[in-house]
Protein backbone atom coordinates (compact mmCIF):
# COMPACT_ATOMS: atom_id res chain seq x y z
CA UNK A 1 0.00 0.00 0.00
CA UNK A 2 1.44 3.37 -1.09
CA UNK A 3 -0.22 6.17 0.87
CA UNK A 4 0.92 8.98 -1.48
CA UNK A 5 3.28 9.84 -4.31
CA UNK A 6 6.24 11.48 -2.60
CA UNK A 7 9.67 10.15 -3.52
CA UNK A 8 10.46 8.84 -0.03
CA UNK A 9 7.35 6.65 -0.25
CA UNK A 10 7.50 5.37 -3.84
CA UNK A 11 11.15 5.81 -4.87
CA UNK A 12 12.36 2.38 -3.73
CA UNK A 13 9.50 0.48 -5.37
CA UNK A 14 11.25 -0.15 -8.74
CA UNK A 15 14.21 -1.70 -6.91
CA UNK A 16 11.90 -3.87 -4.81
CA UNK A 17 10.04 -5.04 -7.91
CA UNK A 18 13.32 -6.16 -9.47
CA UNK A 19 13.63 -8.61 -6.60
CA UNK A 20 9.96 -9.63 -6.58
CA UNK A 21 7.87 -8.62 -9.54
CA UNK A 22 4.65 -10.21 -8.31
CA UNK A 23 3.97 -7.73 -5.48
CA UNK A 24 0.55 -6.07 -6.01
CA UNK A 25 0.59 -2.27 -5.77
CA UNK A 26 -2.25 -0.40 -4.09
CA UNK A 27 -2.62 3.39 -4.15
CA UNK A 28 -4.59 6.37 -5.36
CA UNK A 29 -4.81 7.39 -9.01
CA UNK A 30 -2.10 10.06 -8.82
CA UNK A 31 0.20 7.93 -6.66
CA UNK A 32 0.18 4.99 -9.07
CA UNK A 33 0.49 7.31 -12.08
CA UNK A 34 3.66 8.89 -10.65
CA UNK A 35 4.99 5.44 -9.81
CA UNK A 36 4.13 4.14 -13.27
CA UNK A 37 6.40 6.72 -14.91
CA UNK A 38 9.24 5.62 -12.64
CA UNK A 39 8.69 1.97 -13.52
CA UNK A 40 8.87 2.84 -17.22
CA UNK A 41 12.13 4.71 -16.63
CA UNK A 42 13.50 1.57 -15.00
CA UNK A 43 12.21 -0.49 -17.95
CA UNK A 44 10.01 -2.58 -15.71
CA UNK A 45 6.74 -4.06 -16.85
CA UNK A 46 3.56 -2.82 -15.22
CA UNK A 47 2.82 -5.08 -12.27
CA UNK A 48 -0.60 -5.87 -10.81
CA UNK A 49 -1.96 -2.64 -9.35
CA UNK A 50 -5.16 -1.55 -7.68
CA UNK A 51 -6.30 2.07 -7.97
CA UNK A 52 -8.29 3.02 -4.88
CA UNK A 53 -9.94 6.15 -3.49
CA UNK A 54 -11.28 7.33 -0.16
CA UNK A 55 -14.32 5.36 0.99
CA UNK A 56 -13.34 2.23 -0.92
CA UNK A 57 -12.57 -1.21 0.54
CA UNK A 58 -10.32 -3.95 -0.82
CA UNK A 59 -9.41 -7.40 0.55
CA UNK A 60 -6.04 -9.18 0.49
CA UNK A 61 -6.18 -12.59 2.14
CA UNK A 62 -7.01 -12.06 5.84
CA UNK A 63 -6.66 -8.26 5.56
CA UNK A 64 -9.47 -5.87 4.71
CA UNK A 65 -8.22 -2.40 3.73
CA UNK A 66 -10.34 0.75 3.92
CA UNK A 67 -9.15 4.12 2.66
CA UNK A 68 -9.61 7.58 4.18
CA UNK A 69 -8.88 10.98 2.61
CA UNK A 70 -6.08 12.92 4.29
CA UNK A 71 -4.57 16.29 3.46
CA UNK A 72 -0.86 16.49 2.66
CA UNK A 73 1.50 18.51 0.47
CA UNK A 74 0.58 16.35 -2.53
CA UNK A 75 -2.94 15.58 -3.79
CA UNK A 76 -4.66 12.23 -3.41
CA UNK A 77 -2.99 11.16 -0.14
CA UNK A 78 -4.72 8.38 1.80
CA UNK A 79 -4.79 6.92 5.29
CA UNK A 80 -5.53 3.21 5.50
CA UNK A 81 -7.55 1.11 7.94
CA UNK A 82 -6.34 -2.48 8.18
CA UNK A 83 -8.90 -4.88 9.62
CA UNK A 84 -7.45 -8.16 10.87
CA UNK A 85 -8.46 -10.97 13.18
CA UNK A 86 -5.98 -9.57 15.71
CA UNK A 87 -7.44 -6.05 15.75
CA UNK A 88 -8.03 -2.85 13.80
CA UNK A 89 -5.06 -0.76 12.67
CA UNK A 90 -5.30 2.87 11.49
CA UNK A 91 -2.25 4.10 9.55
CA UNK A 92 -2.36 7.86 8.85
CA UNK A 93 0.33 7.98 6.20
CA UNK A 94 1.78 11.50 5.90
CA UNK A 95 -0.94 13.99 6.80
CA UNK A 96 -1.94 17.32 8.28
CA UNK A 97 -5.24 19.00 9.09
CA UNK A 98 -5.25 22.04 6.80
CA UNK A 99 -8.78 23.44 7.04
CA UNK A 100 -8.33 25.60 3.92
CA UNK A 101 -6.47 23.34 1.48
CA UNK A 102 -5.90 24.61 -2.03
CA UNK A 103 -7.71 21.63 -3.55
CA UNK A 104 -10.55 21.64 -0.99
CA UNK A 105 -9.75 18.07 0.12
CA UNK A 106 -9.51 17.98 3.90
CA UNK A 107 -8.49 15.18 6.25
CA UNK A 108 -11.64 13.17 7.00
CA UNK A 109 -11.77 13.66 10.76
CA UNK A 110 -15.37 12.45 10.79
CA UNK A 111 -14.12 9.03 9.65
CA UNK A 112 -11.32 9.12 12.24
CA UNK A 113 -13.94 9.80 14.95
CA UNK A 114 -16.22 7.03 13.67
CA UNK A 115 -13.36 4.56 13.85
CA UNK A 116 -12.59 5.83 17.35
CA UNK A 117 -16.13 5.04 18.43
CA UNK A 118 -15.85 1.60 16.83
CA UNK A 119 -12.45 0.93 18.44
CA UNK A 120 -8.92 1.27 17.07
CA UNK A 121 -6.44 -1.25 18.45
CA UNK A 122 -3.28 0.25 16.92
CA UNK A 123 -2.90 3.85 15.74
CA UNK A 124 0.20 4.47 13.58
CA UNK A 125 0.73 8.24 13.32
CA UNK A 126 3.00 10.58 11.34
CA UNK A 127 5.67 11.95 13.75
CA UNK A 128 7.55 14.43 11.53
CA UNK A 129 6.21 17.61 13.19
CA UNK A 130 5.56 16.19 16.68
CA UNK A 131 8.06 18.65 18.18
CA UNK A 132 6.32 21.66 16.60
CA UNK A 133 3.63 23.18 18.87
CA UNK A 134 0.20 24.24 17.67
CA UNK A 135 -1.21 23.67 14.19
CA UNK A 136 0.57 23.64 10.84
CA UNK A 137 0.07 26.82 8.81
CA UNK A 138 -2.47 26.60 5.98
CA UNK A 139 -1.24 26.56 2.38
CA UNK A 140 -3.46 29.56 1.62
CA UNK A 141 -1.60 31.67 4.18
CA UNK A 142 1.48 31.83 1.97
CA UNK A 143 -0.41 32.84 -1.19
CA UNK A 144 0.34 36.59 -0.70
CA UNK A 145 4.11 35.90 -0.80
CA UNK A 146 4.34 34.69 -4.42
CA UNK A 147 1.92 37.46 -5.38
CA UNK A 148 4.24 40.06 -3.83
CA UNK A 149 7.28 38.48 -5.47
CA UNK A 150 5.64 38.64 -8.90
CA UNK A 151 4.45 42.20 -8.33
CA UNK A 152 7.92 43.48 -7.32
CA UNK A 153 10.06 41.54 -9.82
CA UNK A 154 10.93 43.32 -13.05
CA UNK A 155 12.95 40.45 -14.52
CA UNK A 156 12.99 36.69 -14.76
CA UNK A 157 11.51 34.67 -11.86
CA UNK A 158 12.75 31.19 -11.01
CA UNK A 159 10.81 29.15 -8.46
CA UNK A 160 12.44 25.97 -7.11
CA UNK A 161 10.29 23.42 -5.31
CA UNK A 162 9.80 19.69 -4.96
CA UNK A 163 8.88 18.04 -8.25
CA UNK A 164 5.84 16.51 -6.53
CA UNK A 165 4.50 19.70 -4.93
CA UNK A 166 1.58 20.18 -7.28
CA UNK A 167 -0.14 22.70 -4.98
CA UNK A 168 2.91 24.98 -4.98
CA UNK A 169 3.26 24.77 -8.76
CA UNK A 170 -0.43 25.68 -9.07
CA UNK A 171 0.14 28.79 -6.93
CA UNK A 172 3.05 29.84 -9.14
CA UNK A 173 1.06 29.28 -12.33
CA UNK A 174 -1.86 31.32 -10.94
CA UNK A 175 0.49 34.18 -10.04
CA UNK A 176 2.09 34.02 -13.49
CA UNK A 177 -1.30 34.23 -15.21
CA UNK A 178 -2.27 37.22 -13.05
CA UNK A 179 0.95 39.01 -14.06
CA UNK A 180 0.91 38.16 -17.78
CA UNK A 181 3.93 35.84 -17.64
CA UNK A 182 4.70 32.57 -19.41
CA UNK A 183 5.80 29.46 -17.50
CA UNK A 184 8.31 26.73 -18.32
CA UNK A 185 9.40 23.68 -16.35
CA UNK A 186 13.09 22.93 -15.83
CA UNK A 187 14.25 19.53 -14.65
CA UNK A 188 13.23 16.10 -15.92
CA UNK A 189 11.24 15.07 -12.83
CA UNK A 190 9.38 18.40 -12.81
CA UNK A 191 8.38 18.04 -16.47
CA UNK A 192 7.31 14.43 -15.94
CA UNK A 193 5.30 14.92 -12.75
CA UNK A 194 3.51 18.09 -13.84
CA UNK A 195 2.55 16.49 -17.14
CA UNK A 196 0.96 13.61 -15.23
CA UNK A 197 -0.78 15.97 -12.79
CA UNK A 198 -2.20 18.07 -15.64
CA UNK A 199 -3.35 15.02 -17.57
CA UNK A 200 -5.21 13.65 -14.52
CA UNK A 201 -6.78 17.02 -13.68
CA UNK A 202 -4.84 17.76 -10.48
CA UNK A 203 -3.05 20.74 -12.06
CA UNK A 204 -4.93 23.43 -13.99
CA UNK A 205 -2.90 25.33 -16.60
CA UNK A 206 -4.73 27.85 -18.82
CA UNK A 207 -4.08 27.51 -22.54
CA UNK A 208 -1.05 29.38 -23.82
CA UNK A 209 0.63 29.81 -20.42
CA UNK A 210 2.99 26.85 -20.56
CA UNK A 211 5.86 26.94 -23.06
CA UNK A 212 9.04 24.99 -23.67
CA UNK A 213 11.96 26.21 -21.54
CA UNK A 214 14.11 26.97 -24.58
CA UNK A 215 11.30 29.00 -26.18
CA UNK A 216 10.89 30.99 -22.95
CA UNK A 217 14.33 32.53 -23.48
CA UNK A 218 13.01 34.36 -26.56
CA UNK A 219 10.49 36.31 -24.46
CA UNK A 220 11.27 39.55 -22.57
CA UNK A 221 12.71 38.75 -19.12
CA UNK A 222 9.76 40.39 -17.38
CA UNK A 223 7.47 37.73 -18.88
CA UNK A 224 9.53 34.68 -17.93
CA UNK A 225 8.81 32.24 -15.08
CA UNK A 226 10.80 29.05 -14.61
CA UNK A 227 9.65 26.32 -12.22
CA UNK A 228 12.68 24.24 -11.37
CA UNK A 229 13.87 21.28 -9.35
CA UNK A 230 16.77 21.61 -6.89
CA UNK A 231 15.28 23.28 -3.82
CA UNK A 232 17.39 20.98 -1.60
CA UNK A 233 20.69 21.92 -3.25
CA UNK A 234 21.08 18.62 -5.14
CA UNK A 235 24.42 19.03 -7.00
CA UNK A 236 23.13 17.85 -10.40
CA UNK A 237 19.74 19.57 -10.20
CA UNK A 238 18.65 22.34 -12.54
CA UNK A 239 18.92 25.05 -9.87
CA UNK A 240 22.47 24.04 -8.87
CA UNK A 241 23.55 24.20 -12.50
CA UNK A 242 21.87 27.60 -12.86
CA UNK A 243 23.72 28.83 -9.76
CA UNK A 244 27.02 27.58 -11.21
CA UNK A 245 26.18 29.03 -14.65
CA UNK A 246 26.64 25.61 -16.23
CA UNK A 247 23.01 25.13 -17.29
CA UNK A 248 22.66 24.55 -21.02
CA UNK A 249 20.10 27.28 -21.72
CA UNK A 250 19.17 29.16 -18.50
CA UNK A 251 21.59 32.02 -17.87
CA UNK A 252 21.06 33.91 -14.61
CA UNK A 253 21.31 37.71 -14.79
CA UNK A 254 21.67 40.36 -12.13
CA UNK A 255 18.23 41.42 -10.88
CA UNK A 256 16.57 38.04 -11.50
CA UNK A 257 14.50 36.66 -8.61
CA UNK A 258 14.88 33.10 -7.33
CA UNK A 259 12.37 31.63 -4.87
CA UNK A 260 13.23 28.46 -2.91
CA UNK A 261 9.69 27.36 -2.09
CA UNK A 262 10.49 24.53 0.30
CA UNK A 263 11.69 23.88 3.81
CA UNK A 264 15.14 22.58 4.63
CA UNK A 265 15.35 18.82 4.99
CA UNK A 266 17.76 18.08 7.89
CA UNK A 267 21.20 17.33 6.51
CA UNK A 268 20.79 19.48 3.38
CA UNK A 269 21.63 22.82 5.01
CA UNK A 270 25.15 23.19 3.58
CA UNK A 271 24.07 22.21 0.07
CA UNK A 272 21.14 24.66 0.08
CA UNK A 273 23.19 27.58 1.41
CA UNK A 274 25.87 26.82 -1.18
CA UNK A 275 23.25 27.24 -3.91
CA UNK A 276 21.87 30.42 -2.30
CA UNK A 277 25.39 31.91 -2.21
CA UNK A 278 25.97 30.88 -5.81
CA UNK A 279 22.77 32.61 -6.91
CA UNK A 280 23.55 35.73 -4.88
CA UNK A 281 27.02 35.92 -6.42
CA UNK A 282 25.46 36.65 -9.82
CA UNK A 283 23.21 39.36 -8.37
CA UNK A 284 19.99 37.38 -8.01
CA UNK A 285 17.41 38.30 -5.37
CA UNK A 286 16.97 35.04 -3.43
CA UNK A 287 13.76 34.50 -1.47
CA UNK A 288 13.78 31.51 0.88
CA UNK A 289 12.21 30.31 4.11
CA UNK A 290 14.85 32.14 6.12
CA UNK A 291 13.66 35.56 4.91
CA UNK A 292 10.04 35.00 3.83
CA UNK A 293 7.16 32.56 4.49
CA UNK A 294 7.47 30.76 1.15
CA UNK A 295 6.64 27.23 2.32
CA UNK A 296 4.52 25.39 4.86
CA UNK A 297 4.96 21.85 6.09
CA UNK A 298 2.85 18.94 4.91
CA UNK A 299 2.85 17.25 8.31
CA UNK A 300 0.62 17.55 11.39
CA UNK A 301 2.04 19.54 14.29
CA UNK A 302 1.60 18.66 17.97
CA UNK A 303 -1.83 20.28 18.31
CA UNK A 304 -3.19 18.28 15.39
CA UNK A 305 -1.76 15.03 16.73
CA UNK A 306 -3.34 15.65 20.14
CA UNK A 307 -6.67 16.29 18.44
CA UNK A 308 -6.40 12.97 16.58
CA UNK A 309 -5.51 11.03 19.71
CA UNK A 310 -8.55 12.45 21.48
CA UNK A 311 -11.03 11.53 18.74
CA UNK A 312 -9.52 8.16 17.79
CA UNK A 313 -8.98 7.03 21.40
CA UNK A 314 -6.61 4.20 20.39
CA UNK A 315 -5.72 1.32 22.69
CA UNK A 316 -2.12 1.21 21.37
CA UNK A 317 0.00 3.76 19.53
CA UNK A 318 3.05 3.28 17.34
CA UNK A 319 4.71 6.54 16.18
CA UNK A 320 6.01 6.32 12.61
CA UNK A 321 7.75 8.48 9.98
CA UNK A 322 10.40 10.77 11.38
CA UNK A 323 13.67 10.59 13.22
CA UNK A 324 13.84 9.00 16.67
CA UNK A 325 13.45 12.39 18.40
CA UNK A 326 10.25 13.03 16.46
CA UNK A 327 8.84 9.62 17.34
CA UNK A 328 9.67 10.08 21.02
CA UNK A 329 7.94 13.47 21.03
CA UNK A 330 4.92 11.85 19.37
CA UNK A 331 4.93 9.10 22.00
CA UNK A 332 4.79 11.70 24.77
CA UNK A 333 1.80 13.35 23.10
CA UNK A 334 0.00 9.99 22.99
CA UNK A 335 0.73 9.33 26.68
CA UNK A 336 -0.48 12.83 27.60
CA UNK A 337 -3.92 11.96 26.18
CA UNK A 338 -4.14 8.78 28.25
CA UNK A 339 -2.72 6.13 25.90
CA UNK A 340 -0.99 3.61 28.14
CA UNK A 341 0.72 1.35 25.61
CA UNK A 342 3.05 3.13 23.18
CA UNK A 343 5.34 0.94 21.07
CA UNK A 344 8.62 2.51 19.94
CA UNK A 345 9.99 0.66 16.93
CA UNK A 346 12.90 1.44 14.64
CA UNK A 347 13.83 -0.20 11.32
CA UNK A 348 13.87 -3.97 11.62
CA UNK A 349 11.87 -4.18 14.85
CA UNK A 350 9.00 -6.69 14.68
CA UNK A 351 5.75 -5.52 16.28
CA UNK A 352 3.04 -8.06 17.03
CA UNK A 353 -0.66 -7.28 17.51
CA UNK A 354 -2.43 -10.06 19.41
CA UNK A 355 -5.94 -9.76 20.86
CA UNK A 356 -5.77 -5.97 20.58
CA UNK A 357 -2.43 -5.62 22.37
CA UNK A 358 0.72 -4.44 20.52
CA UNK A 359 4.18 -5.48 21.66
CA UNK A 360 7.71 -5.87 20.33
CA UNK A 361 8.22 -9.51 19.32
CA UNK A 362 11.78 -9.45 17.96
CA UNK A 363 14.08 -7.85 15.44
CA UNK A 364 15.17 -8.57 11.89
CA UNK A 365 18.67 -7.53 10.89
CA UNK A 366 18.40 -4.83 8.24
CA UNK A 367 20.19 -1.76 6.99
CA UNK A 368 20.66 0.44 3.97
CA UNK A 369 20.50 -1.05 0.48
CA UNK A 370 22.81 0.98 -1.73
CA UNK A 371 22.11 1.63 -5.40
CA UNK A 372 25.40 1.86 -7.28
CA UNK A 373 24.92 2.50 -10.98
CA UNK A 374 23.03 -0.49 -12.32
CA UNK A 375 23.75 -2.72 -9.34
CA UNK A 376 21.56 -2.95 -6.24
CA UNK A 377 22.78 -4.13 -2.86
CA UNK A 378 26.22 -5.20 -4.15
CA UNK A 379 28.01 -2.35 -2.39
CA UNK A 380 28.40 -2.51 1.39
CA UNK A 381 28.71 0.03 4.19
CA UNK A 382 32.46 -0.65 4.32
CA UNK A 383 32.76 0.15 0.60
CA UNK A 384 30.93 3.42 1.16
CA UNK A 385 33.33 4.18 4.02
CA UNK A 386 36.26 3.56 1.66
CA UNK A 387 34.75 5.98 -0.88
CA UNK A 388 34.29 8.66 1.78
CA UNK A 389 37.93 8.28 2.82
CA UNK A 390 39.05 8.52 -0.81
CA UNK A 391 36.99 11.68 -1.37
CA UNK A 392 37.97 13.41 1.86
CA UNK A 393 41.48 12.19 2.71
CA UNK A 394 43.02 11.00 -0.54
CA UNK A 395 44.89 7.88 -1.60
CA UNK A 396 48.52 6.70 -1.18
CA UNK A 397 50.03 3.65 -2.89
CA UNK A 398 53.37 2.19 -1.72
CA UNK A 399 55.14 -0.39 -3.91
CA UNK A 400 58.16 -2.27 -2.53
CA UNK A 401 60.21 -5.14 -3.98
CA UNK A 402 62.08 -7.49 -1.62
CA UNK A 403 64.71 -9.97 -2.73
CA UNK A 404 63.51 -13.28 -1.30
CA UNK A 405 67.11 -14.57 -1.04
CA UNK A 406 69.10 -11.61 0.30
CA UNK A 407 66.24 -9.68 1.92
CA UNK A 408 67.35 -6.51 0.13
CA UNK A 409 64.60 -3.87 -0.19
CA UNK A 410 64.15 -2.00 -3.48
CA UNK A 411 62.07 1.16 -3.48
CA UNK A 412 59.70 2.14 -2.11
CA UNK A 413 57.84 3.83 -4.93
CA UNK A 414 55.12 6.07 -3.51
CA UNK A 415 52.29 7.75 -5.43
CA UNK A 416 49.40 9.80 -4.08
CA UNK A 417 46.15 11.22 -5.37
CA UNK A 418 44.14 13.90 -3.60
CA UNK A 419 46.89 14.22 -0.99
CA UNK A 420 50.03 15.95 -2.21
CA UNK A 421 50.88 17.63 -5.48
CA UNK A 422 54.49 16.42 -5.45
CA UNK A 423 55.48 12.83 -4.68
CA UNK A 424 58.77 14.19 -3.27
CA UNK A 425 56.77 15.04 -0.14
CA UNK A 426 57.26 11.38 0.83
CA UNK A 427 61.07 11.41 0.65
CA UNK A 428 61.28 11.70 4.45
CA UNK A 429 59.34 8.50 5.08
CA UNK A 430 61.10 6.26 2.56
CA UNK A 431 64.15 5.45 4.75
CA UNK A 432 61.82 4.50 7.62
CA UNK A 433 59.94 2.07 5.36
CA UNK A 434 63.20 0.49 4.16
CA UNK A 435 64.52 0.08 7.73
CA UNK A 436 61.29 -1.48 8.98
CA UNK A 437 61.08 -3.93 6.05
CA UNK A 438 64.79 -4.91 6.27
CA UNK A 439 64.32 -5.90 9.92
CA UNK A 440 61.09 -7.74 9.11
CA UNK A 441 62.71 -9.65 6.22
CA UNK A 442 65.58 -10.73 8.50
CA UNK A 443 63.00 -12.15 10.92
CA UNK A 444 61.28 -14.14 8.18
CA UNK A 445 58.08 -12.09 8.13
CA UNK A 446 55.67 -13.02 5.32
CA UNK A 447 54.52 -10.58 2.63
CA UNK A 448 51.06 -9.98 4.14
CA UNK A 449 52.57 -8.93 7.49
CA UNK A 450 55.02 -6.72 5.62
CA UNK A 451 52.14 -4.97 3.87
CA UNK A 452 50.51 -4.27 7.22
CA UNK A 453 53.87 -3.02 8.51
CA UNK A 454 54.13 -0.57 5.60
CA UNK A 455 50.58 0.60 6.26
CA UNK A 456 51.34 1.28 9.93
CA UNK A 457 54.63 3.09 9.26
CA UNK A 458 53.15 5.34 6.55
CA UNK A 459 49.91 5.89 8.48
CA UNK A 460 51.70 7.07 11.65
CA UNK A 461 53.94 9.39 9.65
CA UNK A 462 51.08 10.91 7.62
CA UNK A 463 48.94 11.42 10.71
CA UNK A 464 51.78 13.02 12.69
CA UNK A 465 53.16 15.16 9.85
CA UNK A 466 50.03 16.14 7.91
CA UNK A 467 47.12 15.37 10.28
CA UNK A 468 45.49 13.29 7.55
CA UNK A 469 44.11 9.74 7.37
CA UNK A 470 44.27 8.80 3.68
CA UNK A 471 43.60 5.33 2.28
CA UNK A 472 46.96 3.52 2.14
CA UNK A 473 47.46 0.62 -0.29
CA UNK A 474 50.78 -1.17 0.28
CA UNK A 475 52.08 -3.66 -2.31
CA UNK A 476 55.01 -5.88 -1.28
CA UNK A 477 56.50 -8.01 -4.07
CA UNK A 478 58.92 -10.82 -3.28
CA UNK A 479 61.25 -11.46 -6.19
Amino acid sequence: MLTHGHEDHIGATPYLLRERGDIPLVGSELTLALLGSKLREHRLKETVHHVVAEGETITFGPFVLEFIAVNHSIPDALAVVIRTGAGVVLHTGDFKMDQLPLDGRITDLNEFARLGDEGVDLFMTDSTNAEVPGFTTSEKDIAPVPERVFHKSAQRIIVACFASHIHRVQQVIDAAVANNRKVAYVGRSMVRNMSIAKELGYLHVPAGVLVDAKELADLPVDRQVLISTGSQGEPLSALSRIAQRTHSFVHLEEGDTVVLASSLIPGNENAVYRVINGLARWGANVVHKGNAPVHVSGHASAGELLYCYNIVKPRNVMPIHGEIRHMRANAELARATGVENVVMAEDGVVVDLVDGVASIAGKVECGYVFVDGSSIGDISESSMKDRRILSEEGFISVIVVIDSVTGKVSGPEIHARGFAEDDSAFDAIKPQIVDALTKAAAEGTDSYQMQQLVRRVVGRWVNKTHRRRPMIIPVVIEA
